[in-house]
């Protein structure tokens, strides 16, 4: 169901009718009004009628201020208030290839409200730069709130930082002061967060820093940690590799998945062929040196404490660690029959 309820292309024709032939063309062709769709550069117009670039710059302004002055613009104004209240209900502000792909997602169609963004007077084009996307708002002062509110999200961000979407909008929401409950709810504040080129979210819809390889996923090995961290447990490499096929779609080789799990130090080989995620505390070594460690940490400790800690944090078949235990080059135990080093 189209959200408009008004004939872009019938809306162009009048209010482009009274433009002399050569004007008329410039302003269809730079706006891509022509029915492929296809918005023509500056120096491809100016090929066509033999003249220079900045002569088509000045040709389209006079064009677009003499439309604007004209009566059949002026008879039009319904449908540029109808965007503007459109806008209004989205958030005030919003990305601009949301907000055409909202509308329609016919690029011709797409084109036109386009032009009328252009043409209105209610409307504020916001250029792409650093921190946001090109968009569009009809409310400065909640546009600088929205601007304001994701620069402060994204400090609050560590690099590592996976964010569930309900919570980031909670986050985002405790960043927010004085919005209007109108504008209080998740849809708009997703809405608010596609605009932000340096927060996004990952494939699994798990939002932090774009700049992350959490979210900016680049190759197996990012999305091995993406499955691994939503598995939640140790992985065999081939478990690792068929999960990637299955919930990305990308058919992942064994070999190559586990040559990228070995590189890459987000991941501990806890086992044979078994790897873990480091931040769940997995360490690398054999048992004996695990159990050094520890032991060295921690102090003496029973049979079954050593084996405990030694399984959080490499995985082990309990009788090995066991087999480790009695070494006594390296293990012995004291007066009260705990386990110490030697």
């Amino acid at each position: 169901m189209s959200t408009i309820s008004f004939k872009p292309k019938q809306v162009t024709k009048k209010i482009t009718s009274h433009l002399q032939d050569r004007a008329r063309d410039v302003i269809m062709n730079r706006f891509g009004l022509t029915a492929d769709a296809e918005k023509k550069t500056l120096e491809e117009i100016g090929k066509k009628y033999n003249i220079t670039r900045e002569r088509v710059r000045q040709i389209e302004d006079v064009a677009l201020s003499f439309i604007k002055k004209s009566v059949a613009y002026k008879e039009e104004q319904v449908i540029f208030d109808e965007l503007k209240q459109l806008i209004h209900s989205l958030g005030s502000i919003v990305a601009e290839s949301d907000l055409l792909s909202h509308i329609s997602k016919d690029k011709n169609t797409q084109n036109h409200i386009h032009f009328y963004l252009e043409l209105g007077d209610f409307f504020r084009k916001h250029r792409e730069d650093d921190h946001f996307k090109t968009r569009w708002s009809v409310d400065d002062e909640m546009a600088d709130k929205v601007h304001d509110s994701l620069k402060k999200l994204y400090a609050s961000l560590n690099d590592e930082d996976l964010i569930l979407e309900t919570e980031m909008i909670k986050k985002f929401f405790d960043q927010m002061k004085d919005v209007t409950e109108q504008y209080k709810n998740d849809e708009i504040a997703r809405r608010w967060l596609s605009m932000s080129k340096t927060i996004s979210k990952n494939p699994l819809g798990e939002w932090g820093k774009s700049s992350s390889p959490n979210v900016h996923t680049r190759g197996v090995k990012d999305y091995a940690f993406l499955v691994m961290r939503k598995h939640g447990s140790p992985m065999h490499f081939k478990e690792v590799a068929d999960a990637i096929s299955k919930t990305f779609g990308r058919k992942t080789h064994y070999a190559t998945c586990h040559n990228e799990l070995i590189k890459d130090t987000r991941f501990v080989l806890v086992g044979r062929g078994l790897y873990a995620l480091a931040e769940w505390g997995y360490k690398t070594g054999i048992a004996r040196e695990v159990i050094s460690d520890i032991l060295k940490r921690e102090g003496p400790l029973s049979k079954d404490d050593v084996v405990e800690r030694v399984m959080k944090e490499r995985y082990f078949k309990k009788n090995t660690i066991l087999v480790n235990l009695v070494n006594s080059k390296y293990f012995k135990k004291n007066k009260n029959g705990l386990y110490i080093l030697v």
